[in-house]
């Protein structure tokens, strides 16, 4: 079975059983929707702990989770690292334009001059658009914005992202 990342449990929050994630989905309010399952990869577990949500909400720049059965910080204390999972078949079909991290990070961007410019290493969600960050041939690190502007072409089954570059993008 294909496991994705969607955040991982850095901390609890109060005594009433929230934990504190950090996520990596573009999706918080779809994955951690009350009632909805989600699968909890310790450190040396041999197995997963499944997890359905009780409640969600967001405090600063954390998601803040409890889950059923998970009442208090002793029960959650243990979870503390444990990373967020949930398997393909959760996967919601996608509109135009819009892209799961995993189909993005390892795609090769180019220029629309056939330049290239690096691989996306990481996705960054700082705000109002998504920025991707591109390790250079040089070791340097691109910042890419993904606005249409700049990114033409993602073509996730090639993997391959045309973009033209705003004036100092790439300086």
């Amino acid at each position: 079975m294909k496991w994705f990342h969607v955040g991982t449990i850095v901390n609890t929050h109060g005594i009433r059983g929230e934990v504190r994630v950090i996520s990596k989905t573009d999706f918080a309010d779809e994955r951690y929707k009350i009632g909805n399952t989600l699968y909890i990869f310790m450190d040396n577990a041999p197995q997963p702990i499944e997890v359905k949500v009780k409640s969600h909400r967001v405090h600063k720049s954390f998601d803040l989770l409890s889950f059923e059965g998970y009442d208090n910080i002793n029960l959650v204390e243990k979870l503390k690292g444990g990373v967020l999972k949930v398997p393909e078949s959760q996967l919601s079909k996608l509109g135009e334009g819009e892209f799961y991290f995993h189909e993005i990070i390892g795609c090769t961007v180019i220029t629309e001059d056939g330049e290239t410019i690096g691989e996306v290493k990481e996705i960054l969600t700082p705000g109002a658009n998504d920025v991707w960050v591109v390790k250079r041939k040089n070791g340097k690190e691109a910042l890419i914005p993904y606005i249409t502007d700049v990114v033409i072409d993602v073509n996730v089954n090639e993997k391959q992202i045309t973009i033209r570059p705003m004036e100092g993008l790439l300086d």
